[in-house]
């Protein structure tokens, strides 16, 4: 399965970007789509997850700024991102888990997509 992500760039403080990305292979279902983040130096964390049903999760640093949603049919996960600031400047990956050919468990990343907050 691989994952095709788009959307990034460089925005002013304040501003908005939606970040996209496309799961395409032999999938069979998918439970859970996200977002994570890497910040030059610093570990690889979670920003937002949806899972199967539309139940979400936010770090405490997005909550309130970004929103993640899913269109099941295009097997594709966005996050929205509004109220931009410095801080979140990292390169933004998607990652998807569910099953492949039938039932074979898969956890797959994308790219990866650099966003900078920068005036």
């Amino acid at each position: 399965v691989q994952l095709q992500a788009s959307g990034g760039g460089l925005v002013q403080p304040g501003g908005s970007l939606r970040l996209s990305c496309a799961a395409s292979g032999t999938i069979s279902y998918i439970n859970t789509m996200g977002w994570y983040r890497q910040a030059p130096g610093k570990q690889r964390d979670m920003v937002a997850t949806i899972i199967t049903g539309g139940s979400t999760i936010y770090a405490d640093s997005v909550k309130g700024r970004f929103t993640i949603s899913r269109d099941n049919a295009k097997n594709t996960v966005y996050l929205q991102m509004n109220s931009l600031k410095p801080e979140d400047t990292a390169v933004y990956y998607c990652t998807t888990v569910g099953l492949r050919n039938g039932l074979i468990p898969f956890n797959s990343w994308g790219q990866g997509t650099q966003v900078t907050v920068s005036s």
